[in-house]
């Protein structure tokens, strides 16, 4: 099943929005990637197609820390339910982090399971006094995109204010 992972486009908008509303309890994550969008601050968004269709979507987008370094949040990630296990979604963050680094992201955090996550380098933020706003602990990640770009002992790492749709 070949896997073809391309930016998004206009023309994907209600493909996205069905892709995160059948990927998440509500609509809360669907209405995020349309509040970035109309923003401007998706620093990257991408699709997954399989076999013509969207299958999937990652967005990212730039987070801050007190000091001005600016990284690229990773959020969210979602693959229709019937492409799920079968590479959509790492395929997905791989090209999603290549993307970030291309676009001059140095580094890149996701609030998300860590053994998932941790495949693509990212470890627990806090072990790099990094902490996120929705007290994450642990499953709050991040990664070097470049090396000696992470903000190590940055402290607080904030998301853009579209985020506070969530809560």
């Amino acid at each position: 099943m070949p896997i073809l992972i391309r930016p998004g486009r206009p023309a994907d908008v209600a493909a996205i929005r069905a892709i995160h509303e059948a990927s998440f309890p509500t609509a809360a994550e669907a209405r995020l990637v349309d509040l970035l969008r109309e923003a401007g601050r998706l620093a990257a968004s991408l699709v997954a197609e399989v076999g013509g269709a969207v299958a999937g979507h990652v967005a990212f987008s730039p987070v801050t820390v007190g000091s001005g370094a600016v990284g690229a949040g990773l959020a969210p990630l979602a693959v229709l339910p019937d492409y799920r296990r079968r590479g959509v979604g790492a395929e997905l963050v791989a090209a999603g982090m290549a993307a970030c680094r291309e676009a001059g992201f140095g580094w890149a955090v996701v609030l998300g399971e860590p053994d998932y996550y941790g495949r693509f380098g990212f470890r627990p933020a806090p072990g790099f006094g990094l902490s996120d706003e929705y007290g994450g602990g642990d499953a709050f990640q991040v990664v070097e995109l470049t090396p000696g770009a992470l903000p190590v002992g940055a402290g607080l790492v904030r998301y853009a204010p579209e985020f506070a749709s969530l809560g």
